[in-house]
């Protein structure tokens, strides 16, 4: 798929809810953020876009099952179980699922508190 392609809205993820915490107790200077980890589930065909970026959000993701591929500066880069990446300030990408079996991963960020 193109950059092109990676404008498309995300379809078939799921995302399901692990934990928090609230870093604004833990550390100082870190309030009104939050630890927050996911099991996010890409579907066959599914796609995590638009193309986003991870400026004021930073992660790292862990793959579980499946086989996601991710869209960065042109390149396609495919991560299967046990493969991980981080996702700093510098990270514009979108994701998507080009196999046959649901793709799945962990996903673990500092957000702004909800």
């Amino acid at each position: 798929m193109s950059e092109e392609q990676g404008k498309q809205q995300t379809k078939g993820v799921t995302a399901e809810l692990l934990a928090t915490l609230d870093l604004g107790a833990e550390i100082e200077g870190m309030a009104g953020r939050q630890l927050r980890m996911r099991m996010v589930t890409i579907e066959p065909g599914g796609v995590f876009g638009p193309l986003h970026d991870h400026r004021d959000r930073p992660g790292l993701v862990y793959i579980l099952q499946g086989t996601i591929t991710d869209h960065r500066n042109g390149v396609a880069t495919d991560y299967g179980p046990g493969a991980g990446w981080p996702e700093d300030r510098e990270t514009t990408h979108w994701l998507e699922n080009r196999g046959t079996v649901p793709a799945v991963e962990i996903s673990v960020d500092i957000v702004k508190n909800e």
